[in-house]
């Protein structure tokens, strides 16, 4: 082999200069050297191409939310929780003759004077979740909030907590039964809530009690019943929901917590 060593040394030294010529481009001693095309071949970048037309691509800020898609109808006998503040007097029990009539169970819980700050402050909602253990929320808050100022900033968090504690699990909120025009809770709903998650009370037609805020015990029998219609052909998650022949009927249970001080 020591015979052959001198000729490959100048195999290569020969292949580096032939090399470093090909990457040269200019004068070297007098004589004008260009770039080999080798060199080009070398170095270049591999080429990709893609299937996707440029002119579809859309910016992210162009893409819009995608919208919950309705569910079919649900005959199943639900687990339903009902929680929110006094308008749960004219609404539990109209709704517990639904529940009697449709094979529900149903638990109420009346806080009264409560808001979603109240709900969304704290894991009562949690805790009755856990109790409970619903497969559908009934949600009736808002009419102790009517008149806050400033209250999408003060309030989406809220709206935002009690929304996480429910989590996976089918829910319809009541909007409240306006008597006067508010400051924006029903806007504050609207835009946080997808439209077949919010049943929007505000313009309906009430008789209202003495107080002159809730609708007397016949007319939250009628505002249940519009908001029944309406869950089974608008909602995003109908369930069977027929009408029942008694006007009201008894819960499975009424859990009713004092304001908070």
């Amino acid at each position: 082999m020591k015979q052959y060593s001198g000729l490959w040394l100048l195999l290569v030294v020969s292949l580096g200069l032939f090399t470093f010529y090909s990457f040269f481009d200019g004068n070297l001693f007098g004589w004008e050297l260009k770039k080999s095309s080798i060199a080009e071949d070398l170095t270049a970048l591999p080429s990709i191409t893609t299937s996707i037309n440029d002119s579809k691509i859309a910016c992210a800020d162009s893409v819009s939310a995608p919208k919950p898609i309705k569910a079919e109808l649900d005959t199943a006998s639900k687990t339903i929780l009902f929680v929110g503040d006094s308008m749960l007097e004219g609404l539990g029990p109209r709704m517990a003759s639904y529940a009697k009539k449709n094979g529900h169970k149903l638990y109420n819980v009346i806080w009264y004077s409560s808001t979603s700050e109240i709900w969304g402050s704290c894991d009562t909602l949690t805790y009755f979740i856990r109790k409970f253990k619903p497969d559908y929320i009934l949600v009736s808050l808002g009419a102790n909030e009517l008149f806050v100022s400033n209250i999408k900033k003060k309030r989406a968090k809220y709206v935002q907590n009690i929304l996480k504690q429910i989590g996976n699990i089918p829910y319809v909120w009541i909007g409240p039964p306006n008597w006067k025009p508010d400051t924006g809770i029903n806007d504050l709903l609207q835009e946080t809530l997808p439209a077949g998650n919010f049943f929007l009370t505000n313009g309906m037609k009430f008789d209202r009690a003495k107080d002159g805020a809730h609708p007397t015990r016949n007319s939250a029998v009628l505002w249940m019943d519009s908001v029944a219609t309406w869950i089974k052909t608008k909602s995003n998650h109908p369930i069977k929901i027929e009408k029942p022949e008694e006007k009201t009927a008894r819960a499975n249970s009424v859990t009713v917590l004092q304001p908070k001080r």
